[in-house]
């Protein structure tokens, strides 16, 4: 099959696309592993609990009918002195076995809903210059390229 919005073949229906539960740590773990963040479970619970009840942040899981969370997505508002409020993509990942078959644009297009629900205009997102495939999936999905840069971290 062809065309947006129609799943591949061997994809049955549409995933459904839901805010992250409690309980679901295992599986938001195991797929931050595949982004290459590893995590225990009861880091990601914790994670999770300290923005859980901040409405600045969302996380949106995608899972098939009766089946195996796909991926997820996690979207934050971004409010600086230097630019207007905007939303930002904290991370996204589909599981790997389940790659180009719709998940990753359903769990952006929600991120995108959300950030147009409170007032944002721009959607950005990080990714790493060695993931090629993920900024051809961006482009597709109307991302352009920025700008490029350097990240800084010091551990305290």
């Amino acid at each position: 099959m062809s065309g947006a919005g129609k799943p591949k073949q061997g994809m049955g229906a549409a995933p459904a696309i839901r805010p992250a539960r409690r309980g679901e740590e295992e599986q938001i773990a195991r797929l931050a592993g595949q982004l290459g963040y590893p995590a225990t479970a009861e880091e990601i619970r914790l994670r999770l609990e300290a923005i859980g009840s901040d409405p600045r942040h969302a996380v949106y899981v995608a899972e098939a009918a009766g089946g195996p969370m796909l991926g997820w997505v996690h979207v934050f508002l971004y409010r600086g002195v230097e630019s207007d409020a905007r939303a930002e993509i904290g991370g996204l990942v589909v599981d790997a076995a389940h790659r180009g078959r719709g998940a990753g644009r359903l769990l952006m297009e929600e991120a995108e809903r959300w950030a147009r629900g409170n007032g944002c205009r721009r959607v950005t997102l990080r990714s790493n210059v060695i993931r090629e495939a993920a900024h051809r999936f961006y482009r597709k999905l109307g991302y352009e390229l920025h700008k490029t840069q350097h990240a800084f971290r010091k551990e305290l």
